[in-house]
């Protein structure tokens, strides 16, 4: 694992920590870490039908794309925006979920914790590879490969691509076309250079180009009814293409490791949807944005096998670094309103600006982090991380022709935060740990590009978080459990709150104090070959504190959104022999506990449970497999948000059950 920044046993670290590794991530069939949120406790995902839209939430924790409470790093680089950590998983050897405060080693957005996205690397050994065809409901078809090997005695090479597309689930009863396909093509190359023993290079590109259809958006009560029918004038789309390159150099002394992660991420979408979401041509929405991203991370440690020595019985493991970060982003969003619908006095078709918007922000942060190891029983850790970034923004809104006065937001911004973190890890007997951990973490301030007037800024998110819990291994790995306590008590949180007047437009706004407290289970037991078994159970309750209001509303005690009451998860594998090769099954059922949609909690989703099957034979080169995704075709609406409709809300259907079968063959 990577959690602390190093490679290290996840049973021996004082965090919780659920690891999907790359054999799961293919015996599950997972493709978006979203996916793959199902292994990881009180972990939930808010998704729309487009998949540029994916926010995290972890222990209740969470926030808009633009500024997500659950930080993801792909490599080593972290997103600074939502819309860059939702893509095709191609070439990924492991997830990682971290709970809990991570600011003290991560910075900024990593306050309800860390998804850290690594790709496989490139086999130094002879090439090998594998090509399989997934074809399934709805016309889904597609194509996934990947190879990798060694370029002679000092370097390797890997390649993945992936090409997917399918249909849409929800049908436009006015045009009787599906709006919500879907269609993509990724790839990442790779390549690896070691010239020495103590030298490492690693240049990583990846790229992904996705044309989806438009938002599978309809009024609450009428999705409820009939969940895959929209009814609209107008079928927009979602288009997003992303391109990142990363550079790992790694040097390692008998006394220190040099590490430099160099990251440049490049995004652009453009999405057109009918803002009115009803069969009137009332409104439409065209919004286009587009962000370029540089960083720079220096660390220097100790090497992992060598801790500074300070006496026989004490050892030193220590690690410091600087990070630096620029960002740009732009964005170009524009209503076209025809006549009549603003007011009865306005015969005209308007067209209002909602934003014209330029963000800059750049970044320097300095971290240290220690751990002194005593008798290699008791782990005490210490470490602190200091943050300071400048956000300018240039921000218009305004209407054409003019019918209320335009706004002009030209201002600088400085926010600084240090976050500090101390741990403690006793080991009670060989493969039993107990841990417990305190920290502060922040989530950045910044501007909103589109908000109320007096609105256009926000400042920082901070919480502390305190953790206990105990990890046990028995017979040889074959068993293991992780339990785990946590509370969570932040202030000025930021919520996402609707705009009057704008449909479909948020801003971002301290609304006050919240609290979150719950526990964690994970169970995995191998009791024979070709067994294995599991149980994740993870509860939260949120609430927001007294005194704390929303849009001038008091929401004091009601219960943070989008955080399911409950999270459970148990399945199972089996594998046998057959035919020379493996015969295998498994099934995951995935429980959701209610939770609800906004602040005011006045609509939610009651608990819902989707189960998973996947089946099949792997010989040595050949494998074939089926599966079904929400096998009982469970209906269920995971996201919904205010709007000027009959109910209130307009809301997303859940995935509908969906299966398929794929053919592969490796050489």
């Amino acid at each position: 694992m990577t959690a602390t920044k190093e490679p290290a046993d996840p049973a021996a670290l004082p965090v919780s920590i659920s690891a999907v590794q790359e054999d799961l991530i293919k015996a599950a069939g997972i493709t978006f870490v979203a996916d793959a949120g199902i292994f990881s406790p009180n972990t939930h995902f808010t998704e729309f039908t487009a998949r540029k839209l994916s926010n995290p939430r972890i222990r209740g924790v969470g926030s808009s794309p633009a500024n997500p409470g659950v930080v993801t790093y792909v490599d080593g680089v972290p997103q600074f925006n939502s819309n860059t950590s939702s893509f095709d998983l191609v070439g990924v050897g492991q997830i990682e979920f971290v709970r809990g405060a991570q600011s003290a080693l991560f910075g900024r957005n990593a306050l309800g914790g860390l998804i850290n996205i690594t790709s496989a690397r490139p086999s130094m050994k002879a090439w090998s590879g594998n090509v399989s065809v997934p074809l399934g409901t709805d016309a889904m078809y597609g194509v996934r490969a990947d190879a990798s090997g060694k370029l002679g005695a000092k370097a390797a090479a890997g390649v993945a691509i992936s090409f997917n597309k399918r249909d849409g689930f929800s049908t436009n009863t006015v045009t009787g076309h599906d709006v919500d396909s879907r269609e993509s093509f990724a790839g990442k190359g790779q390549l690896l250079w070691a010239p020495t023993s103590t030298w490492e290079s690693r240049v990583i590109v990846s790229g992904e180009r996705a044309r989806d259809g438009d938002y599978a958006l309809n009024d609450l009560a009428a999705l409820r009814q009939n969940p895959f029918q929209v009814a609209r004038d107008f079928e927009g789309f979602t288009n997003r293409d992303l391109f990142a390159t990363t550079v790992h150099n790694t040097a390692v002394g008998q006394q220190v490791t040099f590490l430099s992660t160099t990251g440049f991420v490049k995004w652009k979408t453009e999405d057109a949807t009918d803002i009115d979401y009803s069969p009137f041509p009332a409104a439409t929405r065209r919004n286009d944005e587009d962000a370029t991203q540089l960083t720079q991370e220096f660390r220097f440690a100790s090497p992992v096998a060598a801790p500074v020595k300070l006496s026989d019985s004490v050892g030193l493991r220590w690690q410091a670094g600087a990070f630096f970060s620029k960002q740009d982003y732009k964005q170009d969003a524009s209503n076209t309103v025809a006549p009549f619908v603003l007011s009865p006095l306005i015969p005209f078709t308007v067209v209002s600006t909602s934003p014209r918007a330029t963000l800059e922000d750049s970044g320097v942060s300095m971290y240290a982090h220690g751990t002194l190891a005593f008798s290699n029983r008791l782990d005490v850790s210490v470490g602190t991380r200091v943050d300071r970034e400048t956000r300018s923004a240039d921000l218009f809104s305004g209407t054409a022709p003019q019918i209320s006065p335009n706004v002009i937001v030209k201002e600088t911004r400085t926010f600084t935060d240090v976050s500090p973190q101390i741990a403690a890890a006793f080991r009670a007997r060989p493969g039993v740990l107990i841990y417990g951990t305190a920290s502060r973490a922040f989530k950045a301030g910044g501007f909103n590009p589109v908000s109320i007037p007096g609105r256009e800024s926000f400042g920082e998110e901070r919480a502390w978080n305190g953790e206990g819990g105990v990890k046990v291994t028995a017979a040889s790995g074959k068993y293991s459990a992780a339990a785990s306590v946590f509370s969570i008590s932040w202030d000025d949180l930021q919520l996402n709150l609707p705009i009057p007047g704008a449909p479909g437009q948020f801003y971002i706004f301290n609304v006050g104090s919240a609290t979150s407290r719950g526990a964690e289970l994970e169970l995995t037991a191998r009791p024979q070959a070709g067994v294995d078994v599991f149980a994740i159970v993870g509860v939260t309750r949120a609430h927001f504190g007294s005194g704390t209001s929303a849009g001038g509303v008091s929401v004091a005690d009601k219960k943070v959104p989008n955080t399911p009451e409950h999270t459970i998860t148990v399945g199972a594998q089996i594998s046998r022999a057959l035919a020379g090769g493996q015969a295998f099954g498994r099934a995951e059922v995935a429980t959701f506990g209610a939770f609800k949609y906004d602040e005011t909690n006045a609509q939610g989703q009651e608990a819902y449970t989707l189960t998973n099957l996947r089946g099949g034979w792997r010989g040595k080169r050949i494998t074939v497999e089926a599966w079904v995704r929400n096998a009982f075709d469970t209906k269920y609406v995971p996201i919904a948000f205010a709007f000027s409709t009959q109910s209130g809300m307009i809301g997303e259907p859940g995935r509908p059950r969906t299966a398929g079968v794929s053919f592969g063959i490796g050489f």
